[in-house]
């Protein structure tokens, strides 16, 4: 079978890169979005608490997850950047590094999350039957963070050789997998098999996710990057981990300070009951599946990026930052109409509870305004990224994840009294006031290693 080709992203429309990259990486994260929504479905059969206890248990796994989120995003600048010096070597060690980079975090990681996880989930919950379920759903979901973090390192190797489509296809693989699994391993098979009911969900991430790291690895090994690889460039060797972290780990904390924001929200909310967890948890899912074709986008701006810088091609550099932004402010104000008209309905899908509906909606109508601005967000860490100064996602995230959601909470429902809708206007005051401070961020510091964010009159 032939070995998939590197895509030279240095040359060729920039629209045509797109297309080929961002709609392969839109409908692998549609499938793995999808793929949470039907284990929201099976949960919300069983009940609103374990609607409740998944939201919790998963956003608590996926500060865990957040290192292989990380490590993609690595890969995806290390391995592009030396394709674009047309360093295919160093583009072949730093690959192989990642790959063991990876299986040693795991292993880290999940002797370190099956004690402070529960402990977490302890501080974010009210004593009841949801946080019982939210820590035996966090503690099965534990055997499947192998599976994460390598799948995520081997998307970022081939996602730097302009390779979406891996990815796409493991998802959907995984997505159908997850329908059979959920009710077979939930109920088990009558008279023959008892089910697990609740602990049934994660069991099922576990099997498709360990298949969907096993055909990544498999995608690696047949790609352009790691012809004449040896056992030997698996060795971890400390000056390519030390690399790799200085890259990963900022997109690393900058994913935690998200998801500090995610338990800044439930802690708000869990004053209002699990009525209120659960529409969050629903309606942020929503609104991640009209995200995707904006998540596309800035995933396919990573690699084009990094292989023009590698390539010092900046005013081609520029010009693909400012196409993402153009296309990405048109998606998100048709996500924003299309939520405020059928917001009620998709909801109703997922749960006939009357309060939960009505959270979800107050979540997906006012959260539809920032859309654009989070699509700002995402294209200005992905520049930051290529240009390998990750670490200024960090202060930014702190500002607006961190600081800007608590602090502004905190005005509308502790100040002026409002209810669950003061979480909502307070991320509204964090999102725009963020997008400012990464605006200017990103234009020093493109002014310094690409002379600036403004497309030359000569290109």
């Amino acid at each position: 079978m032939a070995r998939p080709a590197t895509r030279d992203l240095t040359a060729g429309p920039i629209a045509g890169h797109f297309r080929a990259l961002a709609l392969p990486a839109a409908l692998g994260m549609l499938f793995s979005t999808l793929y949470n929504v039907v284990d929201m479905y099976f949960a919300g059969l069983l009940s609103t608490d374990a609607q409740a206890g998944l939201t919790m248990g998963f956003q608590v796994f996926f500060i865990l997850v957040s290192v292989g989120i990380g490590l993609s995003a690595a890969m995806g600048a290390l391995v592009g950047t030396a394709l674009g010096q047309r360093n295919a070597r160093s583009a072949r060690r730093t690959a192989a590094q990642g790959v063991s980079f990876a299986v040693l975090a795991s292993a880290l990681l999940c002797t370190l999350g099956y004690w402070s996880g529960p402990a977490i989930i302890h501080v974010l919950s009210e004593p009841g039957s949801y946080r019982e379920a939210a820590i035996g759903y966090f503690r099965w979901l534990l055997l499947a963070l192998p599976g994460f973090l390598i799948a995520y390192a081997s998307n970022g190797i081939q996602q730097a050789q302009g390779d979406s489509a891996s990815m796409q296809r493991a998802m959907m693989v995984a997505f159908f997998a997850n329908i059979g699994l959920n009710p077979l391993l939930i109920y088990g098979i009558p008279g023959l098999v008892g089910g697990m009911g609740f602990n049934g969900i994660a069991a099922s991430t576990v099997l498709s996710q360990t298949g969907v790291m096993l055909f990544m690895l498999r995608q690696n090994l047949r790609s352009d990057v790691l012809i004449g690889l040896r056992l030997r460039n698996f060795t971890p060797r400390p000056e390519k981990y030390r690399s790799i972290a200085a890259q990963s780990l900022p997109t690393t904390f900058a994913m935690l300070i998200m998801f500090l924001s995610g338990f800044v929200v439930q802690f708000a909310l869990k004053g209002f009951g699990e009525h209120a967890i659960a529409g969050f948890g629903v309606g942020i899912r929503i609104e991640q599946i009209l995200l995707l074709p904006v998540l596309g986008m800035t995933t396919a701006l990573l690699p084009i990026l990094s292989q023009n810088i590698g390539a010092r091609d900046f005013d081609r550099t520029r010009e693909a930052l400012f196409f993402c932004w153009k296309v990405g402010w048109i998606i998100t104000l048709v996500a924003a109409v299309f939520l405020w008209s059928f917001g009620e309905q998709i909801l109703s899908l997922f749960t006939s509870d009357p309060e939960v509906i009505r959270v979800g909606l107050l979540y997906l109508r006012i959260d539809s305004l920032i859309l654009p601005f989070y699509m700002m967000l995402f294209s200005i860490n992905s520049l930051l990224q290529a240009l390998k100064r990750p670490i200024w996602s960090v202060w930014i995230g702190l500002y607006r994840q961190g600081f800007g959601v608590a602090f502004f909470a905190w005005i509308f429902i502790g100040v002026l009294g409002f209810d669950e809708a003061g979480v909502w206007y307070g991320t509204i005051c964090a999102v725009v006031s963020g997008w400012v401070f990464a605006l200017w961020i990103a234009a020093r510091l493109a002014r310094h290693d690409i002379g600036g964010l403004r497309i030359s009159q000569t290109a």
